[in-house]
């Protein structure tokens, strides 16, 4: 334990260094005034990182022996790594987070799936679900699970990990700053992809049954959240994008943060390849019921949507909408002008085969800055989604440089 202390001590200064850096009060100035629809400039952002692919220097190596220990570790590696070579827009707190301890019975099923993948040390794998709603009563297995705050543990976990390094940077409970409810994601990986779709068709009236379900489930998930006083306040970040804005209400000291508080984020990308009749059916008749007591929502990912957003408009305390790299981003700027922010995301694929191409990305960044400055938007831009970078740090290094470049010209 002595030698990990000493290793989260070294991390610690260079981490607390780097959080007191002037440009995070810059950047987080930057972010409210996008999410604010007030934009400066555009805020740019690099998010799942392929790090196995970067460790040429030996840098992100991990060398402490306990868990608790390596999993700080990791954080500061990661965050430390970025900083030195491509920062972008990032934020590091003046605060190491120690998340609070929640516990749930469940909802009374698992996914089950086979994996195969071509890089042992890549989490990114290919996927074949086993179907576990076929029938009509299999609806049966689904459960309002129990969420419980386990507060001796997260105590715990503070205490050791303050003891270690709290007298450097200080060490917070972190709490749910945002509620991730991405209901059609879990039901591809409850039912698999095909069967699902079909049954768009086939069984209608089923899939109904199983969307209200589920959003029954994260429902009460999201109220039970709220009365643990689990959610936390003033999240820098969401799932890759800017996060901070004036336009969440303070919580009062009384009542604890609430969900009118913070962010709820949502998509159904397996629904990109359906009409917005039908997406508006399955998906949003649904989704509203649940983004409505938040504060602010973030809606799509991977999925294009511009043929969708009449229908996007009808989501209450909607604020920003994901621009993937395969929707139309000129009826999308035309269509949210200052009224939503664009979260833009350019291909990944840029950096994963061989040396970037950077007369490519000058162009693809140049028809997202256009768009956002003739339409008069806001938006982030952030490459997340990085399956690979070719084992090429230069790829992701080149890629922040030139897109600083020309968003620090706006």
């Amino acid at each position: 334990m002595d030698n990990d202390i000493k290793i989260l001590r070294e991390l610690a200064h260079v981490f607390s260094e780097i959080s007191r850096h002037p440009r995070n009060a810059e950047n987080a100035r930057l972010y409210r005034a996008v999410n604010d629809l007030r934009q400066i400039r555009p805020v740019v952002l690099l998010d799942e990182i392929p790090f196995h692919e970067l460790n040429a220097d030996g840098s992100l190596t991990l060398l402490c022996a306990d868990p608790s220990a390596r999993a700080i570790e990791d954080y500061m590696r990661k965050t430390i790594f970025k900083w030195r070579h491509f920062p972008a827009d990032m934020i590091v707190p003046p605060h190491i987070g120690v998340g609070k301890v929640i516990h749930s019975t469940g909802i009374g099923i698992q996914v089950q799936e086979d994996t195969v993948g071509t890089d042992t040390r890549n989490h990114i794998v290919s996927h074949e679900y086993s179907d576990q709603f076929e029938r009509e009563e299999d609806l049966q297995k689904l459960r309002i699970p129990v969420i419980t705050y386990d507060h001796a543990e997260t105590m715990r976990r503070h205490e050791k990990i303050a003891g270690m390094i709290g007298d450097i940077v200080p060490v917070k409970i972190s709490g749910v700053g945002y509620l991730y409810s991405m209901i059609w994601d879990d039901v591809v990986m409850y039912r698999g992809a095909s069967s699902l779709l079909m049954d768009l068709i086939d069984r209608a009236e089923f899939i109904h049954a199983l969307i209200a379900r589920l959003y029954e489930i994260r429902t009460s998930v999201a109220e039970q959240y709220e009365k643990l006083g689990l959610y936390e306040y003033g999240a820098e970040t969401m799932h890759c994008t800017a996060a901070l804005t004036g336009d969440l209400p303070a919580p009062e000291p009384s009542a604890g943060v609430l969900r009118k508080n913070i962010w709820c984020r949502g998509a159904a990308q397996i629904l990109g390849s359906v009409s917005r009749e039908m997406h508006a059916e399955f998906e949003l008749a649904y989704a509203k019921k649940l983004f409505e007591p938040f504060g602010l929502v973030y809606y799509g990912c991977c999925e294009p949507l511009h043929n969708k957003l009449e229908t996007l408009a009808g989501v209450p305390n909607l604020r920003k909408i994901g621009v993937t790299p395969w929707a139309n981003l000129d009826m999308m700027a035309e269509f949210m002008g200052g009224r939503y922010v664009m979260a833009c995301k350019p291909n990944p694929a840029a950096v994963a085969a061989g040396p970037l191409d950077e007369d490519a990305l000058r162009k693809e960044i140049g028809r997202i800055l256009a768009a956002v400055r003739r339409n008069n938007a806001s938006c982030d831009i952030v490459l997340k989604d990085i399956s690979s970078a070719s084992f090429r740090l230069e790829n992701l290094v080149r890629w922040e440089r030139i897109v600083m470049e020309m968003v620090r010209q706006w």
